[in-house]
């Protein structure tokens, strides 16, 4: 699972930039950073983590490439525990390519996606859940969740897991001391604490994994279509909500004839707003195209939002969409309240009394959109959304891992019940074990840490 050679990649994203990051980290890095460095101090007398400036040379045509500042970092104070050289060089594509060739020239591997951050794992600097929660913390989309990946990252579901685990393994080694020292006649004592703790384990465990729809949702945020027939505001919503005139908006039905996203923040949601051609029908063959494209999102849609015009009334249309969507997450926007009567509203509102949630707004005119916000967030996050007071589970794969470990504890309580021995209890207790020891990285195969780290950037 991990080769001693050395490694390098951009850390810093590629093309044309201010600043291009080149690591390096391995044992070879020093030697590597001398042949190519000159400066007034040679790399053996720079101290570790200081910043040196100077030059990186073509030791073959002792051409100039570029004035740089160099970071030096011994281990095992490094972030992969390793010896680390950060080459801080301009961000240019020709700069950044000719520093790493001539890296790559003196025996350094290219790094592979996420491998800086598999030695760090590997090493024992972090455990495998702080290593998941740098990826999502790169991939944020919301101040709230980069919080709940910082969360992560610091240790804080290591932590919790950690204890669990801990809890277990000493209640396997009490099971053994009793089934190898019958003589002691402690097999009752030992039977009711194991019986206590594991109670106290899967509660634990199950307000654990009840975190996971709001942590999910913190992580990967949801998909908004927004679905109705021509000319309703859909567009002119999509723009208020992303803040910026993403679609194109006329008075010409028919203008939007393509699935337009945009990603914005709703309330701390992370979401990916679609807006969608104007379903009717039509002999337009891109317009059809399009409204085909339309029906398509909104079946893989979290949310859909349903958009009304207020001056037309529930038309035939707007039937038709709302049976489309009846089985669905929904709420229905009746826009352009600002061109008729309060009277008209609420006989629509009446027309859509059996829907179960129904907004009223003027979206030109920026009326009812934080109300559309709210009403959002409270479809999906139950009370505040802030995860500073709570560890949330935001992995899939962690989720799938403390499933697993509470039907393991329901299979040994099982046990207990049917009045079987305590050894043979141990099966389930250790099969719970080890399906937490999988979340942090304490009982993983090799197969499963290539899936997880290949989902890494390189230089990462």
């Amino acid at each position: 699972m991990y080769i001693e050679d050395t490694i390098a990649a951009l850390s810093t994203p590629y093309g044309t930039g201010g600043i291009g990051v080149i690591r390096i980290s391995g044992g070879q890095a020093f030697d590597t950073a001398n042949k190519i460095f000159r400066s007034s101090k040679t790399i053996e007398e720079i101290h570790s983590h200081t910043v040196t400036y100077g030059k990186i040379v073509d030791p073959k045509l002792n051409d100039v490439v570029d004035e740089v500042l160099l970071l030096k970092m011994c281990k095992p104070n490094t972030f992969t525990r390793e010896d680390v050289i950060e080459i801080h060089c301009h961000g240019g594509i020709v700069v950044v390519n000719r520093v790493l060739e001539l890296i790559f020239k003196n025996g350094v591997r290219p790094a592979q996606p996420g491998e800086f951050t598999k030695r760090a794992f590997l090493n024992g600097r972090i455990d495998l859940s702080q290593a998941e929660a740098i990826i999502d913390l790169i991939n944020s989309k919301t101040v709230e969740s980069s919080k709940a990946a910082v969360s992560h990252l610091e240790g804080r579901l290591s932590l919790r897991l950690k204890s669990i685990r801990e809890v277990l393994v000493g209640l396997l080694a009490h099971i053994e001391v009793t089934v190898d020292y019958p003589e002691h006649d402690i097999e009752e004592i030992t039977g009711e604490n194991v019986l206590e703790n594991l109670i106290k384990i899967k509660e634990e465990l199950i307000t654990l994994a009840g975190t996971f729809e709001r942590g999910k949702i913190l992580r990967e945020g949801i998909d908004i279509v927004i679905a109705g027939k021509p000319n309703v505001g859909k567009s002119s919503l999509l723009n208020q909500l992303s803040g910026s005139t993403k679609a194109i908006v006329t008075d010409i039905p028919g203008t939007t004839r393509d699935i337009i996203e945009e990603y914005v923040n709703i309330k701390g949601i992370p979401a990916k707003i679609i807006d969608t051609a104007g379903i009717r029908s039509t002999e337009d063959v891109v317009e059809t195209i399009g409204v085909n494209r339309a029906y398509e999102a909104i079946e893989s849609a979290d949310l859909i939002i349903a958009v009304l015009s207020a001056d037309t009334g529930v038309t035939e249309e707007d039937i038709q969409i709302l049976k489309m969507i009846k089985n669905k997450k929904s709420l229905i926007l009746i826009n352009k309240t600002d061109l008729v009567e309060k009277n008209s509203i609420s006989k629509i509102k009446q027309q859509l009394s059996e829907c179960d949630i129904v907004l009223e707004a003027s979206v030109i005119k920026d009326v009812g959109i934080e109300e559309l916000e709210t009403a959002i967030s409270g479809l999906f996050i139950k009370g505040d959304i802030s995860s500073n007071n709570e560890v949330l589970l935001t992995n899939a794969r962690h989720k799938y891992l403390v499933d697993r470990a509470i039907n393991d504890i329901e299979q040994a309580l099982n046990s207990f019940e049917t009045g079987m021995p305590l050894d043979m209890v141990t099966i389930d207790i250790k099969s719970c074990a080890d399906s937490i020891g999988e979340i942090t990285g304490e009982s993983i195969d090799e197969a499963v840490l290539h899936n997880i780290f290949s989902r890494f950037c390189i230089g990462k």
